[in-house]
């Protein structure tokens, strides 16, 4: 047995913060967010919540609910549906969101409309259901993707469009960008082509290229870039990159309010989108007796039923509240964060010399964003159940995400899961969950399909990532089947 490396041994909390300053000088210009973490966020430190669950979800400020709550208390709002005055107030405030939402992503309204939806995967499915596939089209992603991306196939395979998929290279689950203009140039002539692919891997923390917009639209493709986990922590400018849809979730960005996400549309894509239904919102006049209806125009024909015009004023709040911060402050001390974070886990060794955790993705900082997925494994090389690390953290106040983080593309490329093995989830037609998925594979070879997920964002301080390191730490030397 060899004795534990010395990098392995814990400094306090205080020294460990001073070194970190030290080799991170750049933290210091986002101390406003420290400030900002004992008042805006005091209940994380008054509960001793460690937060490190970002990419699933944006923590408020209070002052956010503050501001809204101040509104409805003041104001009387109707359905904007109508003209009477309280309509006309919740209307005005609709508006002013709408147009505000173009101003904060630096989208001209004379090239882009924002749509309201119920959240990023509302908005993908608009494009998915309305693009108008046909024969011999093409619907090209890439493997890393969320599954409401994935989804879209199903639209696309529906009206005889070929479905291909862009392969990530592991370690680092970096897209093969070779196949990728491979693939790019070979759009259907004459026919519609769409794009996919996120500017920021949710479960690797891997960025793609934004120069792929372009790339594919110069030869023929429309692009749907999902950004759900990008905005949080990355400043996305539509006046340099013109992408024909861009889907995200507002609460992914600050926490609140939930149930709101928008699809930002160039007016030049949204006029080649067909509606298969139409609802209520959607059109100027249907009629029952002539069975014919006229959608509305821009927006509006892709907004069904009512907005929701109570929550809508804080998306305002929120959005403001991020650009009295800077989206680059964010940025800085989310990477520093991180940065640090990868380096504490990637030394941490065993007794025996194993690595206690394999992290999925890069492990240093070249284009890649604030969430990382890795799995831990014992002192023999055996898997720890992530959803053991789950629990444990849990009981340590650590809040984490684990599983495949409904992106199985991959998810499947990370652990090595083969098609064959994939395959054998479908083979009798029978619906099968993923906790009987991963039994199987563990009882196979010891493989799993999901992993532990520690992501940060804008209320994230150094004690959170010092915490966590600590509780990866305390693993060290415990037998898998003891966690």
């Amino acid at each position: 047995m060899q004795g534990i490396d010395v990098e392995n041994e814990p400094q306090s909390l205080t020294a460990a913060h001073t070194d970190f300053k030290k080799a991170y000088p750049d933290y210091e210009s986002t101390q406003v967010l420290g400030e900002m973490r004992a008042t805006e966020y005091a209940l994380l430190d008054q509960k001793g919540v460690v937060y490190l669950d970002y990419t699933g979800g944006g923590l408020y400020a209070g002052s956010q609910i503050r501001q809204h709550m101040e509104l409805l208390r003041d104001g009387v709002f109707g359905n904007p549906h109508s003209i009477n005055a309280a309509s006309e107030a919740a209307t005005l405030w609709v508006d002013r969101v709408r147009a505000y939402v173009l101003e904060f992503f630096n989208a001209s309204p004379d090239e882009y409309v924002s749509i309201f939806t119920s959240n990023a995967t509302a908005a993908i499915k608009l494009v998915g259901e309305s693009y108008p596939f046909k024969s011999g089209d093409r619907y090209l992603l890439t493997f890393d993707n969320h599954n409401s991306v994935n989804g879209i196939r199903e639209f696309a395979r529906s009206k005889g469009a070929t479905i291909s998929y862009v392969p990530v290279i592991p370690p680092e689950l970096r897209v093969d960008e070779r196949s990728l203009r491979r693939q790019l140039d070979q759009p259907a002539p004459g026919g519609r082509n769409l794009f996919a692919y996120p500017a920021q891997s949710n479960l690797s923390g891997v960025q793609f290229s934004l120069d792929w917009i372009e790339e594919a639209q110069a030869r023929g493709w429309d692009v749907l870039l999902d950004c759900a986990a990008f905005v949080p922590t990355n400043r996305l400018d539509l006046g340099r990159w013109h992408p024909d849809f861009v889907t995200m979730s507002f609460y992914k960005m600050f926490g609140y309010p939930t149930g709101v996400g928008c699809l930002l549309a160039r007016k030049s894509a949204l006029a080649r989108l067909s509606r298969p239904w139409f609802a209520g919102g959607t059109i100027t006049i249907a009629s029952v007796q002539a069975d014919a209806h006229h959608l509305a125009e821009g927006e509006a024909a892709f907004e069904e039923g009512t907005v929701n015009y109570l929550t809508l004023p804080a998306v305002e709040f929120g959005l403001r509240h991020i650009a009295s911060i800077g989206m680059e402050t964010i940025h800085r001390r989310v990477s520093c964060l991180i940065s640090w974070l990868l380096r504490e886990l990637t030394v941490l060794r065993h007794s025996t010399g194993e690595p206690l955790v394999r992290v999925y993705g890069p492990t240093d900082m070249r284009m890649r964003g604030g969430n990382l997925a890795l799995n831990f494994y014992d002192a023999e090389g055996g898997l720890v159940d992530h959803r053991r690390i789950e629990t444990r953290a849990s009981q340590s106040s650590i809040c984490l995400r684990t599983g495949c983080f409904c992106n199985p593309g991959a998810s499947e490329i990370a652990h090595g899961l083969s098609q064959e093995e994939m395959a054998e989830a479908f083979k009798d037609g029978e619906r099968m969950t993923l906790d009987q998925f991963l039994s199987i594979l563990e009882q196979k070879d010891g493989q799993s399909a999901g992993a532990v997920r520690v992501s940060l964002g804008l209320a994230s301080n150094f004690a959170d990532v010092y915490g966590f390191a600590q509780f990866a730490r305390s693993l060290l030397d415990i037998p898998a089947q003891e966690i």
